[in-house]
């Protein structure tokens, strides 16, 4: 459980860890229980779901060296699992990179280091499963596929600094270098617009599956965002998903849950999404258990302590279906 950051608030909440099989970190409980992202049967399965629900490309979360979670597993050497059971089923990958800069010593600090990441992690880009995008949206760069990256928490970093990195002809700039990439950045509110324009970023995305939980990541503003995105030959990527409830490991945020309603909620994100004209749609998420927001199969259970929420009077795999007709419906959008 992870505790509020106001010290006085953290005081009224319980702290301590869940247990499993039974007590897990989630309020829905997984179909194939609690599992490893290492297991290759359980990748595979994973990739047969996400291929069964339309869905072309999978984000996967990417830390830089010694910043994940320690579980013993190297990140970097579960990616040559996952992208080979993506391309065996007709998926493409890319990275969501999680940014968290260390304290600024000096001007430079982080956007060396993230040079220095992306050196790193462009040793996946010559697998046939890495998403690659032909930018036509921005004259310069037409004609080329470049791989795609998505920066978590972007906005922490200050706009000089990725400027330095992601600006044609800057002292540090991967364009042009076997580095070059469409770099999306994190989206959060109107006053983030300055600041992509000013990093040099090809496009934002919204990430967040909660409606109205940033500026960035409410429906109503979507079309005002793609507007604005238009205008200055970036690419604009609404998040959505079919809910959220964290309250499992945030138990003071129960403001923040959205309802699935059903599927209803989920509908309706994809309609402000294609009404806003967008031609790329992000879903988050597909297995954060922890946020409430999968897709993936949950199944009832109740334990002596709790009772998870599931998807009845529908079946396990309602929302992977559900997923499938909105993704035809989008398609049949762009034509």
């Amino acid at each position: 459980m992870l505790p509020h950051w106001n010290k006085n608030e953290a005081k009224k909440w319980p702290l301590g860890k869940h247990l499993p099989p039974g007590d897990i970190g989630a309020n829905f409980y997984p179909e194939l229980g609690p599992y490893s992202s290492s297991d290759a049967s359980v990748v595979n399965t994973h990739m047969k779901q996400i291929h069964s629900a339309g869905v072309g490309v999978l984000a996967v979360s990417w830390y830089p060296p010694g910043e994940a979670d320690d579980d013993g597993i190297p990140l970097d050497n579960l990616m040559p699992l996952i992208l080979d059971s993506a391309h065996a089923h007709g998926i493409k990958a890319t990275g969501l990179i999680s940014f968290f800069p260390e304290p600024l010593a000096d001007l430079g600090h982080s956007t060396i280091n993230f040079c220095s990441w992306t050196g790193q992690f462009c040793f996946f880009f010559n697998s046939n499963a890495y998403y690659t995008l032909q930018p036509d949206y921005q004259t310069e760069l037409k004609g080329q596929n470049l791989p795609v990256f998505y920066i978590y928490d972007s906005y922490q970093v200050p706009s000089s600094e990725w400027a330095a990195v992601l600006k044609p002809g800057a002292p540090l700039t991967l364009r042009d270098t076997r580095y070059d990439g469409i770099f999306l950045g994190l989206y959060l509110s109107p006053e983030d617009e300055v600041k992509i324009l000013d990093a040099s970023f090809d496009g934002f995305y919204t990430y967040f599956a909660a409606n109205e939980f940033t500026k960035g990541s409410s429906w109503t503003n979507w079309k005002t965002m793609a507007e604005f995105a238009k205008h200055n030959n970036l690419l604009f990527v609404p998040s959505i998903g079919p809910g959220y409830v964290d309250t499992r490991i945030r138990p003071w945020n129960a403001q923040t849950e959205r309802k699935r309603d059903h599927g209803n909620y989920f509908r309706r994100a994809f309609e402000a999404a294609i009404d806003a004209g967008a031609k790329y749609i992000s879903i988050t998420s597909f297995n954060e258990w922890h946020e409430g927001t999968q897709v993936e199969p949950a199944i009832p259970k109740e334990t002596e302590r709790f009772k998870y929420e599931d998807y009845q009077p529908h079946q396990p795999d309602f929302y992977l279906n559900l997923l499938k007709t909105l993704v035809d419906q989008f398609s049949k959008a762009q034509k």
